[in-house]
């Protein structure tokens, strides 16, 4: 079972991602520019979200693309054979093993910084007697800093309270509770796989409460809604890029204070174009190639305060992507991370954003100069659009959405 909760608090610039909880069940039977590794584990779920939102073009969808390359990461080291080579192939890493690498973006990641904070937690939550491979074990270690833990899932609400209360920790208390305990199975869970990313950081040019006011904002479904839009004038890099079939859309960066992190959003140029017919065409080499387009600019911009959540079954979707056997009771090959048989029973990321003001008011004086002399133009975004929080240096995708309604 693979659940991933993702949180997104901008009241106090915060955004927590805990994603991706893997129950691997026992059974019985037979054993059946080069991209940065961070864009090419991005790519993968960027993949995943738009198998899902081909499902749900009308309703808000938010994943977290890095958390599904990080769970899989983890994994890696335990496949053999074509279970291995499946999830090689969807991550596109070499052949050989990316270890090296991922540990240098994990390192990258969570780089200490005075303005953004990025800290990443990853657990082996395994059952007492659960024999691991020690060089499973220790890769993971080595690679995610991963902890490793034994518990008796034979009591499934003492083993959920205990995976809920690391969750708690590692999210500084904003993702109280992860899994239930009818989700463990006391006679064939074996491995509990969790990844927590939390991710704290101010707009680098804030929005006032002040200048929240309602307005109308046009839903997926065509229906408008009256929804608080933020606002603020200030220089932004904005572009207008166009996918293959010709379709245009704007493109607009919203740095944190530090400038490693940025929030992207994409909207149609057109107003009745359908954002279903402009993320098809994202990948992280889109994401790359926006730079070229996006110019600096003095402008009104306008853009709602919006909460979404989503639950996402990320079985069909990787299966999609070829991503099959380690689902298969009879196909999955662990056998370099247990002696026993074991297989991926389930897969689910669960997710919420709240994007909100900031609440202090350190710019505001500047604001009310600029907005004093200013005639820029407006930058609304009213209908429905798509965001990707990336940390720039590498290129990683850490969460991405679309949004129908705010």
């Amino acid at each position: 079972m693979l659940i991933g909760a993702v949180e997104l608090m901008m009241k106090h610039r915060s955004l927590f991602c805990l994603y991706a909880l893997v129950t691997l069940y026992g059974h019985k039977g037979v054993l059946s520019q080069a991209p940065s590794y961070g864009e090419r584990g991005s790519d993968l779920g960027i993949q995943v979200f738009q198998q899902v939102v081909r499902s749900k073009p009308l309703e808000n969808v938010v994943l977290s693309p890095h958390g599904v390359a990080s769970i899989l990461g983890m994994l890696l080291p335990g496949a053999h054979g074509e279970t291995r080579k499946q999830v090689l192939n969807g991550l596109r890493y070499k052949k050989n093993g990316p270890y090296r690498m991922l540990k240098k973006l994990h390192k990258t990641l969570t780089a200490k910084s005075k303005q953004d904070v990025v800290l990443i937690a990853n657990a082996m939550f395994s059952q007492e007697g659960f024999p691991m491979e020690e060089a499973f074990v220790s890769t993971n270690k080595a690679n995610f800093q991963c902890e490793s833990r034994d518990l008796d899932f034979s009591n499934p609400n003492v083993a959920a309270d205990e995976i809920n209360e690391w969750v708690n920790n590692k999210t500084k208390g904003h993702i109280p509770s992860l899994i239930k305990a009818d989700m463990l199975d006391s006679a064939l869970t074996r491995l509990v796989a969790v990844n927590a990313i939390y991710f704290k950081g101010l707009w680098k040019s804030r929005f006032q409460p002040e200048n929240t006011k309602m307005r109308a904002f046009k839903g997926g479904n065509g229906n408008v809604y009256n929804v608080p839009m933020m606002s603020q004038l200030s220089v932004f890099s904005i572009g207008i890029a166009t996918t293959p079939q010709g379709l245009k859309y704007k493109v607009i960066d919203l740095p944190y204070h530090g400038n490693t992190i940025s929030m992207v959003i994409v909207v149609p140029y057109e107003e009745d174009t359908p954002l279903s017919r402009v993320i098809p065409h994202i990948s992280t080499a889109t994401v790359q190639s926006w730079s070229k387009l996006m110019h600096m600019r003095k402008v009104h911009l306008l853009i709602p305060k919006f909460t979404a959540d989503a639950e996402v079954c990320l079985e069909a979707p990787l299966s999609a992507l070829g991503i099959t056997d380690m689902f298969s009771q009879d196909k999955a090959d662990f056998r370099h991370l247990s002696a026993e048989p074991v297989h991926v029973s389930k897969a689910l990321q669960k997710a919420k954003v709240v994007v909100n003001e900031d609440g202090t008011k350190a710019s505001a004086a500047t604001t009310a100069i600029l907005l004093a002399r200013s005639s820029s133009p407006w930058v609304t975004v009213d209908r429905p659009f798509l965001f990707l929080i990336r940390h720039n240096p590498t290129g990683t995708i850490l969460f991405m959405g679309q949004i129908n309604q705010p």
